[in-house]
């Protein structure tokens, strides 16, 4: 009877696997397959910049590959104080965090399930991503005067890795939501990813259109 009394209020082994087991969720296999492509997006994006800023460190009139003309100068961007913002090369940065996305996405490819604390900590991260990276933008296109196609391509990924991790949390109500927005993310969580990269693409045709228009 004790044993009975026991697993009904979790208190044996059993159940208080089952306790856990309830809390923590899993993702969907195209979940787990977007945080893999756009982690190891930013990792490369991270590892070519930093190879090229070594590059750089090492022979001042170093140019890397991507730049291109005035506007896409990645040299421009690295040798900038933005660049170190941390006081050491932001892709260093990089080289840790988007890690850490593709090894979470190949834990859900396996079937991992995370608790709530473990999902929303995930969230915070990418959060912080995107406030950095928002921060960069506008440090580029306003304050540098240049783009870097890696970084650019580091924005893309961690926006799009945010809004779909987001939408994961309000789905499983582990971000507390309303019904309606519950029922936008069930069916229309591509329109926020696609809506911010439209809006910063906007802004970079504007921010040089007569170069891109000459």
């Amino acid at each position: 009877m004790s044993e009975t009394m026991s697993a009904k209020d979790g208190g044996g082994p059993d159940g208080r696997e089952q306790a856990d087991a309830a809390r923590s969720v899993g993702g969907s296999r195209a979940l787990a397959l977007l945080l893999v492509i756009t982690g190891a997006a930013g990792v490369l994006a991270s590892w070519v910049i930093t190879l090229d800023k070594f590059k750089l460190l090492e022979d001042p009139n170093f140019q890397p590959g991507c730049s291109l003309n005035p506007v896409v100068s990645c040299g421009s961007i690295m040798k900038s104080d933005q660049a170190a913002a941390f006081g050491f090369p932001n892709p260093m940065l990089g080289l840790v965090t988007y890690g850490i996305v593709v090894c979470v996405g190949m834990s859900l490819l396996a079937g991992a399930r995370f608790p709530r604390w473990y999902w929303l900590t995930m969230n915070a991260g990418m959060l912080f991503g995107v406030g950095f990276c928002t921060w960069l933008m506008y440090q580029s296109l306003y304050n540098i005067n240049a783009l870097c196609l890696w970084c650019c391509l580091a924005w893309v990924a961690t926006i799009v890795m945010f809004w779909y991790v987001t939408g994961h949390n309000v789905r499983h109500g582990l971000l507390p939501a309303p019904g309606w927005l519950r029922g936008f993310f069930d069916e229309f969580t591509w329109v926020l990813p696609v809506l911010h990269i439209g809006i910063i693409g906007m802004l970079i045709l504007t921010r040089w259109w007569d170069f891109w228009t000459s």
